[in-house]
């Protein structure tokens, strides 16, 4: 527990806000291939958990489709209509934090934390899960509030608790996929990132007990891509297009692969097919937020720079 509680506070600084948005965020979608009689719970195959139908909407729209605009409009219904659901919270929170409000990235968090607590004695499975949720969310919080010199200590208490609440949930059930979607995607942002980590080990976690599929894809590919192992990126961003081809993220993750793989080996066949995702994901911009529009765009121009020097 010691090394563990170590290890984290090395990256803590640098990347717990990156994780709120990515591995919470990306945690909380749902797959279009999902069995109907399930709806509601793209995690579990047998005993399914019910969540409320505007949120599971709000997770289709942002995580199956790349479209924030609706997927604001059914998180509105949902913190309205569903207000014990605590997904609905953290989803807004991700939301917030990803619009620079930060006011409601604070009141977000507080919730997703509030409603976690309450569903312990009717779910202790998910309450515990989101108890830890929400006390990432809050730690993420502070560093954005109050910067990584001021704000890691009090952030690093936060993560200690993120890791008691999520022990609490993995003793009722290890194998839980819900859980371990959660847990690979933040062993994961440690294994790339910490020379002594496994990531095989994180990418196991998640290929043996995580669901969905088009999430576990997904997050080893961002894995991939971080690690610099390009070939294996690229071959799960395809397994995850082929579940989630309504996604213009999606063609953005393959471009960035992409592009970092014709670098690499000089060619300029993979830069111009990086060119031709980052395209892809622009056809559907005015369904992403300004900023990453943005960033696609200033990302498609270096691989055009890098095609044509």
């Amino acid at each position: 527990m010691t090394k563990r509680f170590s290890s984290l506070r090395l990256v803590v600084s640098a990347k717990l806000t990156n994780l709120a948005q990515t591995a919470f965020g990306a945690a909380f979608a749902l797959s279009l291939w999902v069995n109907p009689s399930l709806a509601g719970d793209p995690f579990r195959n047998r005993e399914p958990h019910q969540i409320g139908d505007q949120t599971e909407a709000a997770f289709k729209a942002i995580f199956q489709q790349g479209n924030y605009l609706a997927a604001q409009r059914y998180l509105e219904q949902a913190l309205s209509k569903e207000p014990n659901e605590p997904l609905a919270y953290a989803m807004s929170a991700s939301l917030a934090y990803g619009n620079k409000d930060w006011a409601k990235l604070d009141t977000y968090s507080q919730k997703t934390l509030e409603t976690g607590q309450k569903l312990i004695s009717s779910d202790p499975l998910r309450g515990n899960l989101y108890t830890a949720v929400g006390h990432f969310l809050e730690g993420a919080a502070i560093i954005t509030r109050k910067g990584t010199v001021n704000g890691v200590p009090q952030a690093f208490s936060r993560l200690r608790q993120v890791y008691e609440y999520l022990d609490k949930a993995e003793a009722i059930s290890a194998n839980d996929p819900e859980l371990n979607l959660i847990k690979g995607y933040m062993d994961l942002l440690l294994a790339v990132n910490l020379p002594f980590a496994s990531p095989d080990q994180a990418i196991g976690r998640l290929e043996q007990n995580a669901a969905p599929g088009y999430l576990v894809d997904r997050g080893i590919a961002l894995a991939y891509r971080d690690l610099k192992r390009y070939p294996q990126a690229l071959e799960y961003v395809n397994r995850a297009i082929k579940t989630t081809s309504d996604n213009p993220e999606i063609y953005y993750l393959k471009a960035q692969i992409l592009k970092q793989l014709g670098q690499r080996e000089k060619s300029q066949q993979m830069l111009q097919e990086a060119i031709a995702n980052f395209d892809k994901a622009l056809t559907k911009k005015s369904q992403l937020p300004g900023d990453l529009v943005k960033q696609i765009e200033r990302e498609r121009s270096s691989a055009v720079s890098l095609k044509n020097p």
